[in-house]
């Protein structure tokens, strides 16, 4: 009976908590919820940020193609083909690509002509880095530093042999007029070889890049030091040399210049006159490096002596034979120098310092310069330059921006050109972008954050 009474009695019994541990469950409870909120919110957060990330590389995935084949730069076209820039159509894009419910605003944006083409040369450069290394950059500096030097000389020459026939003109005899006429006629039409098929393609220089009417990015991002040094020169002429034609290696067939390298140098509106200004400094490069050599060998001055007597004696005027052996001498380096002309442009190469084994013209052919018995063409010097090696001096003396910005004029008219995409803007091509999106993770609760993307 009793053992009954004490089962009944402990089955009765009322369970109770103390406020404390009332106190513990609660916390406890709230933890756990706010954990799970917690990690609800931060698997929100990222997957916000892979969407973001997800457009981003969508719309860099849709990079300019004809620009990666044929240049080897990466870029895309924030106008989508329609030659409009607007931010709204990139916006849009990302939108499409992932974006739905996100707010985004384009913080920071580089196009490839930003900064006078920091960008493209940056791409340049990395490009040509990844290829072979190139050799011979101290001669290059050494012969360019030389080059500036001997045109204004071979300037100096060519205004005394004008100067000198102007002074004797009434005495020189007429073994004298064809080179004279020649001369003046114009130093182009002289110096191209028979079989050379002069270009008359131009451009509207007001429409190109270089001429300042272009558009701007926003914003600030890294930038590789040093793309201006003696080896970034080196090597962004090299790529110019290998991706753009020449009056001698044309490229392309469609393209409104042939001779875009000879552009670059000289930035004029065609293919003629850029060959024009071309020929004029290679030439008074030659001259002066010529009269140097004709001045250090006797036995061409004797020969120009022993003609200037002759010659004075059978015009009467000894006394003038001092003035027509210096006009002989002259006239002499101007018409090796055509021949050097001739050669480069016929593809061979022309000597850099002459010798005996490398001198061209004998004095007698040179009165034959510019008439009807001229078929001279120039001979091909083994040790010589050749007429790209020479374009690659003339390149390293033009200032970085001035030519990074000609290169990209030819990349944007080729591509419309050559390629028919009549929209084509290098001005609207992307390369690096920062945004920063807006994102709401739920009712009250919003998420803000940066993304950048950009080619390297």
């Amino acid at each position: 009976m009793k053992s009954n009474r004490e089962r009944e009695k402990k089955r009765t019994v009322r369970g109770e908590i103390t406020a404390f541990l009332s106190l513990v469950f609660v916390l406890l409870v709230s933890f756990i919820l706010a954990l799970t909120e917690s990690s609800m919110i931060q698997t929100s957060k990222n997957q916000k940020r892979m969407d973001v990330d997800r457009a981003l590389y969508s719309v860099f995935g849709e990079y300019q193609k004809d620009l990666l084949e044929d240049y080897d730069i990466f870029a895309f076209d924030m106008s989508y083909g329609n030659g409009q820039f607007e931010e709204d159509l990139l916006l849009n894009r990302m939108a499409y690509y992932g974006n739905p419910g996100i707010e985004q605003e384009i913080t920071d944006l580089q196009l490839l002509t930003d900064n006078g083409g920091q960008a493209f040369r940056e791409q340049v450069l990395a490009y040509m880095e990844s290829k072979d290394g190139i050799d011979l950059i101290q001669n290059l500096v050494g012969l360019s530093e030389k080059w500036e030097e001997q045109e204004i000389k071979g300037e100096a020459v060519s205004e005394e042999i004008d100067q000198l026939i102007g002074q004797n003109e009434e005495i020189l005899p007429e073994e004298f007029d064809g080179i004279t006429e020649a001369k003046k006629s114009g130093l182009l039409s002289l110096v191209l070889p028979k079989t050379f098929i002069l270009s008359s393609k131009s451009i509207n220089p007001a429409e190109m890049l270089s001429a300042g009417n272009k558009e701007s990015g926003w914003g600030s991002f890294p930038q590789r030091s040093n793309t201006g040094g003696v080896k970034g020169k080196v090597l962004y002429e090299q790529y110019i040399l290998e991706t753009f034609g020449s009056a001698t290696e044309p490229h392309g067939k469609n393209r409104n210049l042939d001779y875009e390298i000879e552009y670059m140098i000289s930035g004029k509106s065609s293919d003629e006159e850029n060959l024009r200004s071309v020929v004029r400094q290679l030439f008074c490069f030659r001259l002066a490096m010529n009269y140097v050599y004709l001045l250090s060998d006797a036995k061409k001055q004797g020969e120009a002596e022993a003609l200037a007597l002759a010659l004075a004696a059978v015009a009467l005027h000894p006394e003038a034979a001092e003035g027509l052996k210096q006009i002989l001498l002259l006239l002499w380096c101007f018409g090796e120098s055509v021949m050097d002309l001739r050669a480069l442009l016929s593809g061979k190469r022309a000597a850099l310092m002459k010798s005996e084994e490398t001198w061209q013209l004998s004095l007698e052919s040179v009165f034959r310069i510019g008439s009807g018995e001229d078929g001279m063409e120039g001979m091909d010097a083994e040790d010589g330059m050749t007429y790209m090696q020479y374009l690659q001096i003339l390149l390293f003396m033009k200032g970085e921006e001035e030519l990074t910005m000609r290169t990209l004029d030819r990349i944007e008219q080729n591509i419309r050109f050559e390629k028919g995409h009549s929209h084509f803007h290098a001005d609207q091509c992307v390369t690096k972008l920062k945004v920063k999106s807006t994102a709401e993770i739920r009712t009250g609760i919003t998420y803000s954050f940066p993304a950048y993307f950009g080619y390297s």
